[in-house]
């Protein structure tokens, strides 16, 4: 019973994101007119020549410290936890 109600699910979930993706309109994005204001003052108010690095490094300057930030906890957590034990330590849960 819990495998045929796992399954019934897992291809709902399935179907879902199927449909969506097919909703999709892929190299056909609709433009705004913040892309227009970023590609024409862009490198006016951050003095780069390069449109993305201007957005990723000054619009975006506190979103892009924040997913660094993760990243990092992330690979510490990471090396905390496979890191090499030292003579006459031992793991807590034995």
């Amino acid at each position: 019973m819990r495998t045929a109600l796992f399954c019934v699910i897992l291809l709902v979930l399935a179907g879902g994101l199927l449909l969506m993706a097919t909703d999709l309109s892929f190299g056909h994005p609709l433009r705004s007119d913040m892309d227009d204001y970023f590609i024409r003052h862009g490198q006016y108010q951050t003095g780069v020549n390069n449109i993305v690095t201007s957005i990723v490094f000054d619009f975006r300057g506190f979103d892009t410290l924040g997913e660094a930030t993760v990243l990092f906890t992330a690979v510490l957590g990471v090396g905390l936890m496979f890191r090499k034990l030292h003579s006459g330590e031992e793991y807590e849960n034995d």
